[in-house]
């Protein structure tokens, strides 16, 4: 959307260790460009689920590395709180929504690294934009971004919200940032072949191509299924009710006015929500297992803003 341990049955909840608080033509030349595009092509090959099956990422991600993403989603993460608090947008920690998202990320978080063993190290940081964009997400290394007006707009319950973010969190964990630069890669890669093979020398820097634009990415329709299904999971074992993933993109779909920003790179309709429907019978069980939340929230007034 537009920018935590996965024990199956247990009612206890895992201890949140990680906080959400916070404040990327010769036969020589045939040769070697043939094996590196071997290299890159190799890369394509699926990565095994780190120990559940909707954790499941892409071969792709190979191609580039973790820490270069994570490295330029906390640069491009914290050049939007400084432009925000040089607006006077960002919410302060004090406020009782930031308490809300803060607290039902803490939630969440302790099972994140069973999916993805990288998230035991991420500094998590979740921040409230006053803006009356919705809008939400999640970019790798843990930066985490909900907007004023998804809140307000949206009429959110906590179930809702915690939709929202375990489906950002899915996209960070899966790495589908990461995997789209790593296809970007090996088809730019692909592409300094063929214009080597015919003399056309260099096509550019491969780091402008890759580097930019992270928190507007849009995710493909695979990608936004899989981010469905273990958000679903993810907040389910966080004690919150799956079945708000159903309501929260019938809001999305019926919503007044201009269409979300989120709508934007989160494509929504009835077949998405059908297939969110048929998750149910895996993520209910862990819901019904799962240790409750004891803070409950209202969501702030529609038309409001976060000066209100």
């Amino acid at each position: 959307m537009d920018c935590p341990l996965l024990r199956t049955g247990t009612s206890i909840e895992a201890p949140a260790t990680t906080s959400a608080r916070g404040v990327p033509l010769h036969t020589r030349r045939r040769f070697t460009g043939g094996a590196l595009g071997a290299a890159l092509l190799a890369a394509a090959g699926p990565l095994a689920a780190e120990t559940m099956p909707e954790c499941k990422r892409s071969g792709f991600t190979k191609a580039v590395s973790a820490q270069t993403v994570e490295e330029q989603a906390l640069q491009q993460y914290h050049q939007m709180l400084e432009k925000a608090e040089t607006d006077r947008a960002l919410v302060p920690a004090s406020h009782p929504q930031v308490q809300r998202l803060r607290y039902i990320a803490d939630r969440i978080i302790p099972f994140t690294r069973d999916c993805n063993s990288r998230a035991a190290e991420w500094k998590w940081e979740i921040n409230l934009i006053g803006s009356r964009q919705v809008n939400a997400f999640c970019m790798s290394g843990g930066k985490i971004a909900f907007f004023w007006g998804i809140l307000a707009e949206m009429q959110l319950s906590d179930d809702e919200v915690a939709m929202v973010m375990g489906h950002e969190i899915a996209h960070a964990l899966l790495e589908h940032a990461r995997e789209q630069m790593g296809k970007n890669v090996v088809t730019s890669g692909a592409m300094r072949l063929g214009a080597a093979l015919l003399g056309l020398g260099q096509i550019g820097d491969l780091g402008a191509q890759v580097g930019s634009h992270l928190m507007a990415l849009k995710y493909s329709r695979d990608d936004e299924a899989q981010a469905d299904a273990l958000g679903l999971v993810l907040a389910a074992r966080a004690g919150y009710d799956p079945r708000a993933g159903v309501t929260l993109w019938q809001k999305m779909s019926t919503g007044g006015g201009a269409p979300p920003a989120i709508l934007s790179t989160h494509p929504t309709g009835p077949e998405r929500i059908q297939e969110i429907e048929a998750r149910l019978p895996r993520a209910m069980p862990v819901y019904e297992a799962a240790a409750k939340p004891t803070r409950h929230f209202a969501p702030p007034p529609r038309g409001s803003t976060s000066r209100s």
